[in-house]
């Protein structure tokens, strides 16, 4: 099997980390379980050489996991050279679902998803403006349950539910603020949801479940230190860094609006950062193609949320006013992505979102990409990779999913800050 450097170095803090054997039981067992997720399908010799475990430790604890159902054999291989067979282990992708629900103030995302992050069912609601925060909660609850009840997953299978919501959030699970939707303000989701719900419940913001999913499901190809840069109703970010998803002191890490402020010029001294339209596409878009002289001719584009679809449409048809709006929006969005590599000193932007459309993505990648490696330390130290989200438009549900898969699975060491959330 032929690793990249970063695969490798990945792996090399796998297997300190199994020879340490800080807890024999179960961070032995995450370690090999990490291991086996990052790798796909592999070989107990090849856990055993990444891990630093001998092969009677890592034998007997995938005994256990395959008794326990978390994993699977695949058929034998013969091995190279010694032609003795060998068996490759996987994990079994319907052993553990997780429920990912996005909370957005115009949509509400449900979905079940597999350990493999496939959406076992999924179901949208829209929201309506002003909708009361009690009405959120026993719409959200009503629809996880419908979800799981036509998904007919096996509810010992399920391990929690991960919500995401835009930010910023409290350390218990709290919604602080949420312009489009004030009544929201304070609401006690993580709470609420866990009392009507009966499983134990994460909340994040947007972007940074974004980024969780996007590690998850991108397994070795997302095992470096990467930002998210999640485009949805606003522009937010997700870091992982050192291997590990980057919260904050208080959990709202990303805030990336006032990075492209800052960039941007657009900051008082007293009062602080000024909004940027620009990282509020949805709704900023049309209004900058408008200024730029397009004319909206779909008469199916009667809500913010379809106008901004075509104008992309528009865009990647060629219109001219639109293509300008979109790079517009692309360049500023690009300044602030300019700030965030420049301070963490990170090589990957992973870009994804509602807002993400394939319509505009080229221009998205182009933009971004010429703004992250214009300065000197990326053309001669760190050139910086664009790449497109894995997850797609499901993002932020599939990234709270993936969550309580990250929670449940992730090998920690003792005073660890990337404490474990989950009741065990």
């Amino acid at each position: 099997m032929n690793d990249s450097v970063d695969d490798l170095a990945e792996l090399e803090g796998l297997r300190r980390a199994g020879a340490n054997q800080y807890d024999l039981g179960s961070f032995n067992e995450a370690v090999i379980i990490e291991t086996i997720r990052l790798a796909g399908t592999i070989s107990r010799t090849e856990i055993s050489r990444r891990t630093g475990l001998t092969q009677q430790s890592v034998s007997r604890i995938l005994r256990i996991l395959l008794q326990q159902g978390l994993l699977v054999e695949e058929a034998q291989e013969r091995a190279e050279r010694l032609g003795k067979p060998r068996t490759p282990v996987r994990m079994r992708s319907n052993a553990a679902h997780a429920v990912g629900i996005h909370i957005d103030p115009e949509l509400l995302t449900v979905a079940v998803v597999d350990l493999d992050g496939k959406i076992v069912r999924r179901e949208t609601v829209d929201l309506a403006d002003g909708l009361e925060a009690g009405k959120l909660i026993d719409l959200t609850a009503a629809t996880v349950t419908a979800a799981l009840s036509i998904s007919q997953v096996d509810p010992a299978s399920m391990l929690g539910v991960g919500v995401a919501v835009p930010g910023p959030i409290d350390r218990d699970g709290s919604l602080l603020a949420l312009p489009l939707q004030p009544a929201w303000r304070g609401l006690k989701i993580r709470k609420l949801l866990q009392e009507r719900l009966n499983h134990p419940v994460l909340v994040e913001k947007d972007g940074t479940a974004a980024a969780i999913g996007e590690r998850w499901i991108g397994r070795s190809a997302r095992a470096r230190d990467f930002a998210y840069l999640y485009l949805g109703t606003g522009v937010g970010s997700g870091l992982i860094l050192n291997g590990s998803i980057y919260r904050g002191g208080s959990a709202n890490a990303g805030e990336f609006g006032q990075i492209a402020a800052l960039r941007m010029g657009e900051w008082d001294p007293e009062d602080g950062p000024r909004m940027v339209p620009e990282c509020n596409p949805t709704a900023s878009l049309p209004v900058i193609a408008a200024e730029f002289g397009y004319v909206e001719t779909d008469p199916g584009a009667t809500d913010e949320a379809k106008r901004y679809k075509a104008v992309c449409k528009a865009a990647a048809e060629g219109d001219a006013a639109a293509v300008k709006a979109v790079t517009q929006v692309a360049r500023v969005v690009g300044q602030g992505a300019v700030g965030l590599v420049d301070l963490l000193d990170i090589d990957l932007v992973v870009l994804g979102g509602p807002a993400y459309m394939k319509e505009i993505s080229e221009i998205f990648l182009t933009e971004i990409g010429r703004a992250v490696n214009a300065h000197p330390v990326a053309r001669e130290t760190r050139p910086v990779a664009v790449e497109e989200s894995m997850l797609q438009t499901d993002a932020a549900a599939v990234g709270a999913a993936s969550t309580i898969f990250h929670d449940a699975f992730t090998p920690r060491v003792s005073g660890s800050s990337q404490a474990r959330r989950l009741p065990k």
